[in-house]
């Protein structure tokens, strides 16, 4: 859910060496190019072409890789995203990062992103359409869960370890 602290995440991923691919970048170049709100176009691009579109795009960034490098998704919405995901990459896992609404808000008024409101029924609203997409059963269904209601240097030690362990098994050198 948006500040649950997946940032923080991708930035542990990038440390060990990852390649980050951000869902959210494909739907913030695709509402630049149609000058228009974020979460209209994220509603408007799955209504337009499907609910895989984002994932599908995503998956092509990953697959013009010219290496084999772990790669981290961030930004998981959907079940069907999951889905595509793990018949594209064999031994995709996904780890789900939680807040509470309470912590979630305090992050987002510190944040404020273009797509962070300070209005607390816009975060609610926001919510209820990040649910909408499923995110609540990806949450439910994960390989890996992180609950960050602490320090940030206490999520990143475990993500860090997290990430380490899957990179090994999978016979990367994590840095």
């Amino acid at each position: 859910m948006p500040g649950s602290g997946k940032g923080v995440v991708s930035r542990v991923a990038e440390e060990l060496g990852m390649e980050v691919v951000r869902m959210g970048d494909v739907i913030r170049k695709e509402a630049k190019k149609r000058n228009e709100p974020l979460g209209t176009v994220a509603l408007k691009l799955r209504q337009e072409h499907g609910k895989y579109v984002v994932a599908h795009r995503c998956a092509e960034i990953i697959r013009s890789k010219d290496d084999n490098s772990p790669c981290l998704i961030e930004g998981i919405r959907s079940p069907f995203e999951v889905e595509l995901f793990q018949e594209e990459f064999p031994g995709f896992k996904v780890l789900a990062v939680h807040s509470t609404p309470k912590t979630r808000w305090k992050r987002l008024k510190r944040r404020m992103r273009p797509d962070d409101s300070p209005h607390k029924n816009e975060f609610i609203l926001r919510d209820k359409r990040e649910l909408k997409f499923g995110i609540g059963d990806v949450i439910a269904t994960a390989d890996y869960m992180v609950v960050n209601e602490g320090p940030r240097g206490k999520l990143k030690k475990l993500v860090r370890s997290i990430l380490k362990n899957e990179m090994q098994s999978k016979g990367h050198k994590p840095r």
